[in-house]
């Protein structure tokens, strides 16, 4: 079964302009059997799709996930188990290391998206990104993302290989035109989050990945230019984390006790 395991959607992503019903009949129509919402630090677009879609496409699977903007490490991409809510994954600015403790903890996983891509927002170009440690505890990489350059996905294979991690594919779409570029091969009968978590934890045999590169991306156009973008998201992460941090804290009071009693 193919499944685009890196989706925004307008409806949970403030710079994407796909709803996750154009998603769903486009991936249907390149026959697709799932996809994985990604929002930006948020489950709205997967909220929506389970308070207005659900049970409406049989043939397809829509997994929860989220990109998680990190602090120190970039966006990194997690998938927890379907009956679990956990809202400190939509508070952005978590260290990696505690974002690995958190998902871990509670049964889910996690990996690099776009790992050798931009600075700030892909993992081998921050300062954890050498950090063997950090990698070695990753459950997958993103080995294909049609939003990046060949140079960046090659160099992302190499390091899903040389760590023995399973590699993903995503289109990253933030565009119609974009929906449908990048897949990842899976099970047939994976149907839950559960189940995927299960499967990439196995080993993720069989799995494969690949797609056409988009070309037509922010920093395809501006050239050079799209530094200033880059410099500006720095800015932009850091005062989201500084005015997340005081929910975060009260977050985790409530994880910590949770973890505790077992409740």
């Amino acid at each position: 079964m193919k499944i685009d395991m890196h989706c925004h959607t307008k409806e949970g992503s403030p710079d994407a302009g796909v709803s996750i019903v154009e998603y769903i009949e486009k991936l249907r129509a390149l026959g697709f059997g799932g996809m994985v919402v990604t929002d930006h630090d948020s489950y709205d677009g997967y909220r929506y799709f389970k308070d207005n879609l659900w049970g409406k496409y049989d043939d397809f699977v829509v997994f929860k996930g989220v990109e998680y903007d990190t602090i120190d490490a970039g966006h990194i991409i997690c998938i927890m188990p379907e009956s679990l809510k956990l809202r400190i994954l939509e508070m952005r600015g978590m260290p990696v290391a505690m974002l690995i403790d958190i998902v871990h903890k509670h049964g889910g996983i996690l990996g690099p998206a776009h790992p050798c891509g931009s600075a700030y927002m892909s993992f081998c170009n921050t300062r954890r990104g050498h950090k063997v440690s950090t990698m070695l505890k990753f459950d997958f990489v993103e080995a294909f993302n049609a939003c990046e350059s060949e140079e960046s996905n090659s160099e992302a294979r190499v390091i899903a290989n040389v760590y023995h991690k399973p590699g993903t594919g995503g289109s990253d779409a933030h565009r119609i035109d974009c929906v449908g570029t990048a897949w990842t091969n899976v099970p047939d009968d994976i149907k839950t989050e559960s189940e995927l978590i299960a499967y990439m934890k196995n080993g993720a045999i069989g799995i494969s990945c690949g797609g056409e590169l988009y070309g037509k991306t922010a920093k395809d156009r501006l050239g050079p230019l799209n530094n200033v973008l880059v410099q500006g998201f720095w800015f932009y992460n850091k005062a989201g984390a500084i005015m997340k941090r005081h929910k975060r804290k009260l977050e985790l009071k409530k994880k910590e006790l949770f973890l505790r009693t077992g409740r």
